[in-house]
């Protein structure tokens, strides 16, 4: 369990673009894991883990699990927020949660995904990359 102090979150704002809608203008439910991958990638550049970064230290990290629960349609031309939150782990995976909120702060949606690491032979990795490490004791995780 992490503590309070060591939360890493990303805060990023989007606006729904018309080619992510039906025609009712809102927006198809697909389209809210795209959302989360927004999110992954805003936090990558905040906080210093990119998917270029794992890449570069010879890793990929699919994705495993994933769950998305909606509360409230985003429509066509509304902006809203994308808070992602790392979620520490002894294990060797990216674990990510989603809050996405209308302009009126609202709660949308929320989700999860889970990521392992496999190596550039694609075995699964049962430890931390030395990398994953190193970035988890820069962070204070």
């Amino acid at each position: 369990m992490q503590s309070k102090e060591n939360i890493l979150i990303c805060t990023e704002e989007v606006r729904v673009r018309f080619n992510e809608t039906d025609p009712l203008g809102i927006v198809w439910h697909g389209h809210y894991i795209v959302y989360f991958e927004d999110g992954r990638e805003a936090f990558g550049r905040q906080h210093g883990l990119t998917y270029l970064d794992i890449q570069n230290a010879g890793y990929v990290t699919p994705i495993v699990k994933s769950t998305c629960e909606h509360f409230l349609p985003l429509k066509y031309g509304e902006t809203f927020r994308i808070v992602t939150t790392f979620v520490n782990s002894a294990s060797a995976k990216l674990i990510y949660t989603y809050e996405l909120f209308n302009q009126d702060n609202q709660l949308v949606c929320s989700g999860e995904t889970i990521q392992v690491f496999l190596d550039s032979s694609g075995n699964l990795c049962l430890y931390n990359p030395d990398f994953f490490q190193a970035w988890k004791d820069k962070m204070g995780l």
